[in-house]
């Protein structure tokens, strides 16, 4: 009788997997192998880190149980998240609309693998080899820029609101059209309106309301058009509509932009936003980090910082 060869690479993903299984220690630990190592080969072999990877198929598996009716909060427990924000906060990040609103009848509860490996029900694998998902590059400038500005927003709410309000750099302006970028609530306030404005041109809908500006109110903003915007970006790189055009009705005449240039329009400016904020929290005697997309996604797959 032939022995059945041993699949390594199936044993790395049944650890990587596992109910008991949170941390990258335990994984590896019951995978026999030293952590450095199982990430190491997880990532040569799957092209995915192991805690990125069982964070996304917790996610997915998630977005499954929720549609069988499953409440938010006992998916949140399931896949493993300390509270219901913090889930909430990963969910819309990662498929574009909050865990409480039903997805469109024909959407996947699939996330974009390279490697092509999916939660399948009720609790296994599935991988699709001929995936396509959304070019690496493009989403994590746009996750990145997302992160990035709530990270600064959440520091912003440590700030008395003299200093949150304090003009540094007195009638500064980014883009002409947005006003004066003087202070720290100015340049806020603009990186999430912008993306308000583009998506309500994207939608159809009406010119957007600029509710309040105070630090809590601009997290609730922006967590709201971040996981539409990221929708969004993911749309037109599945339907490869870079080249497509935007009738945008709210501009008076109405003009006509590139899916691909609004895309880089926004990124462009909210990444100056992004260190002008810093540049005014350290004036206001806050240290902040660098905003570095290299330690940004080190962080989100769970590798350490080396630097140079």
């Amino acid at each position: 009788m032939t022995e059945t060869p041993r699949d390594r690479l199936r044993e790395l993903l049944d650890a990587v997997l596992d109910e008991d299984n949170r941390t990258l220690d335990e994984m590896a630990g019951d995978a026999y192998a030293s952590p450095y190592h199982f990430n190491r080969l997880l990532a040569k072999n799957a092209y995915e880190t192991p805690v990125a990877m069982r964070r996304r198929v917790m996610l997915e598996r998630a977005a499954w149980q929720l549609r069988q009716g499953t409440t938010v909060t006992d998916a949140a427990w399931a896949a493993g998240y300390e509270s219901v924000e913090g889930f909430s906060r990963a969910f819309s990040r990662a498929f574009g609309h909050p865990p409480s609103t039903p997805p469109a009848q024909s959407a996947s509860h699939w996330l974009p693998a390279k490697n092509g490996i999916h939660f399948h029900p009720p609790m296994s694998l599935w991988v699709h080899s001929t995936e396509q998902p959304m070019n690496p590059l493009t989403e994590q400038l746009v996750q990145h820029d997302l992160d990035d500005t709530r990270d600064l927003i959440e520091v912003a709410k440590g700030l008395p609101d003299e200093a949150y309000r304090r003009e540094h750099f007195p009638q500064d302006t980014v883009l002409r059209w947005d006003g004066e970028d003087s202070s720290i609530a100015n340049v806020l306030e603009h990186q999430v309106f912008t993306k308000e404005v583009w998506l309500a041109a994207i939608e159809g809908s009406d010119f957007p309301d600029q509710r309040g500006d105070d630090p809590a109110t601009l997290l609730e903003r922006h967590d709201a058009a971040a996981a539409r915007w990221l929708g969004f970006v993911r749309d037109i790189e599945s339907r490869g509509a870079w080249d497509d055009r935007l009738i945008d009705a709210l501009c008076d005449p109405p003009e006509s932009f590139q899916m691909g240039s609004v895309v880089a329009h926004v990124l462009t400016f909210a990444a100056h936003r992004r260190q002008l904020v810093r540049q005014m929290l350290r004036g206001s005697g806050v240290e902040t980090d660098h905003g570095d997309p290299i330690e940004w996604l080190r962080d989100r797959r769970g590798e350490g910082h080396a630097h140079p």
